[in-house]
């Protein structure tokens, strides 16, 4: 049986979404610290479209292959800066939040490295992220 085409049935709903990335798009994160952020969501959530998607973005701004083949072991590693290890670690809890929620250290790690309107872009990043693989997770098959 073949899954709900929710682009096709709900487009409202996809515009919606549109708009969040509209809003990322403008927002002060590094464009490709957003990239490294989606690709370790959509590792964890298993959504192959994305994570090749967000992989494809991320080389053409520059992310190394070996740093992109370093994101699933991204806490052995030592190619990534504290900023992008704090933006890895929240995007860890929060991908996981039903698990442990969001530490305080976690939290307070993160913002240690980003300031306030970072943080916020930072969590509807993660949001946003987690939103689409559960989108594209539930509609392949």
């Amino acid at each position: 049986m073949s899954r709900v085409n929710i682009q096709q049935r709900q487009p409202q709903a996809y515009r919606a979404m549109f708009g969040l990335e509209k809003y990322l798009a403008s927002c002060d994160l590094e464009p490709s610290l957003q990239e490294i952020v989606r690709i370790r969501a959509s590792s964890i959530n298993g959504c192959q479209y994305c994570l090749t998607m967000h992989s494809e973005a991320a080389v053409k701004l520059g992310v190394s292959e070996k740093k992109l083949a370093a994101i699933h072991v991204w806490q052995d590693s030592d190619l990534f800066t504290e900023q992008q290890q704090a933006a890895l670690k929240l995007t860890d809890s929060l991908t996981h939040v039903s698990t442990d929620g969001l530490p305080a250290v976690v939290y307070q790690q993160a913002a240690e490295q980003f300031d306030q309107d970072q943080l916020a872009q930072l969590i509807m990043l993660v949001a946003t992220i987690n939103a689409w693989n559960r989108i594209g997770v539930a509609s392949a098959g």
